[in-house]
C-alpha cells in the first residue's frame, strides 16, 4: 500500500524532494495504470485538507508518457480522472501530463491544465498538422509571435511557454530557452539505482510484499457455509412437519418443489434451493466486494473516510 504522505517529506535542509515512482511495468497495462492514477489522486483529495490557491503547491505530479494513461481507457474512467484533476487543485496538488503530442490528452482533461510548456512539433503527417494547429489555438497569442510557425521551428532546448499569472489568467506565450538539466542524461545503472534506494527516506518500507486476501478468496472461503445453509433449508423443506406438504405428495413433486420452489395453500411463495443459492451468492458479493469497491479507488469521490 502506498502511503501518500511519503511523497511530501523534506530533506535535511528543509527542501522538498523529488520522488520517482518506477512504473515501467505498470505502464504496460494502460487501464491498470489509469486506475492507479485515479486511486492516487482520490487518496490525495480525501486525505489533504482544502487550502484554496496556494503560492506554492504542497505536491506536484509529473506523469511521463501520459498517452499511456488514456489509451483504450473507458469513457467513465476518463470522466473520473477529469473530475479528480479539477478538484485536487484546491487541496494544494498540481498535476502535469508529459507527452509528445497534445492530441494524446483528451480535450476534457486538457482543458483543466492551465500551464503549457510546448516543445517542437514536426508536421510530417495530417495528424501532426492538426496537432500543430490545435496547440497554437489553445495558447494565448502574443503580438509579433506566430505560434503555429514557431512550434515547427523550435530547436533543441527551446520551448513556447504560457503560464497562469497571479490572477489565474494565461500569460502571453513566450519563446524561451530552457536551461539544460543538471542531472545525468540517460538511464542510471543498476548500481546507481540501488544506491539511490538505500539512501531514500522510505528505504525498507516498501520492500516487503504483502499478499492480502482477495475478494475471490473471500467468496471461495464462504462457499462451504453457503452450501451448508442450502442443505439445512432443504432438509427443513422435506421435513414431514413442514407446512404445505401433504403425506401423499409424489417424490418427483417434492424434488421439483425443493429445487425450484413451491406455492403454499394460501398463495405464499417458498423459494427453492436454486433461489436460495443465488440469493446467498448475491448477498455475499454485495457485502464483500461491494464494501471493497466503495472503500477503494473512488472512496475519495464519494466522500468516504478511512476507519
Amino acid at each position: 500500500m502506498l502511503y501518500i504522505h511519503d511523497f511530501m517529506q523534506t530533506g535535511p535542509q528543509g527542501h522538498g524532494l523529488v520522488n520517482i515512482l518506477a512504473a515501467d511495468k505498470l505502464m504496460n497495462s494502460p487501464r491498470l495504470y489509469a486506475s492507479f492514477l485515479l486511486w492516487m489522486l482520490s487518496e490525495l483529495f480525501e486525505q489533504l485538507p482544502e487550502v484554496g490557491d496556494l503560492d506554492k503547491p504542497k505536491l506536484v505530479f509529473f506523469f511521463d508518457e501520459a498517452h499511456l494513461l488514456f489509451n483504450d481507457a473507458p469513457k467513465v474512467l476518463i470522466e473520473r480522472i477529469e473530475l479528480v484533476v479539477r478538484l485536487v487543485r484546491s487541496n494544494g496538488v498540481g498535476v502535469y501530463f508529459v507527452t509528445q503530442n497534445p492530441l494524446d490528452i483528451p480535450d476534457s482533461i486538457l482543458g483543466q491544465l492551465g500551464n503549457r510548456v510546448q516543445h517542437v512539433l514536426r508536421a510530417f503527417t495530417p495528424r501532426d498538422q492538426k496537432a500543430v494547429a490545435a496547440t497554437a489555438q489553445t495558447m494565448r497569442p502574443k503580438k509579433g509571435l506566430d505560434i503555429e510557425s514557431a512550434i515547427t521551428e523550435l530547436a533543441v532546448g527551446e520551448a513556447l511557454v504560457s503560464l497562469l499569472d497571479a490572477k489565474g489568467r494565461p500569460s502571453e506565450t513566450e519563446r524561451v530557452f530552457v536551461l539544460p538539466p543538471g542531472s545525468q542524461l540517460g538511464p542510471i545503472t543498476p548500481a546507481q539505482r540501488q544506491a539511490l534506494l538505500a539512501d531514500s527516506l522510505v528505504a525498507g518500507v516498501y520492500e516487503k510484499t504483502i499478499d492480502r486476501e482477495s475478494a475471490y478468496e473471500k467468496i471461495k472461503g464462504r462457499a462451504p457455509a453457503m452450501d451448508a445453509d442450502a442443505v439445512a433449508q432443504a432438509q427443513k423443506t422435506l421435513s414431514p412437519s413442514h407446512d404445505g406438504y401433504a403425506s401423499g405428495d409424489s417424490v418427483m413433486g417434492q424434488v421439483s418443489d425443493l429445487l425450484f420452489g413451491s406455492t403454499g395453500p394460501r398463495g405464499g411463495r417458498r423459494d427453492g434451493v436454486a433461489q436460495m443459492v443465488v440469493r446467498s451468492a448475491v448477498r455475499t458479493v454485495g457485502s464483500a466486494i461491494g464494501r471493497e469497491i466503495v472503500r477503494g479507488v473512488l472512496g475519495g469521490l464519494l466522500g468516504g473516510r478511512r476507519r
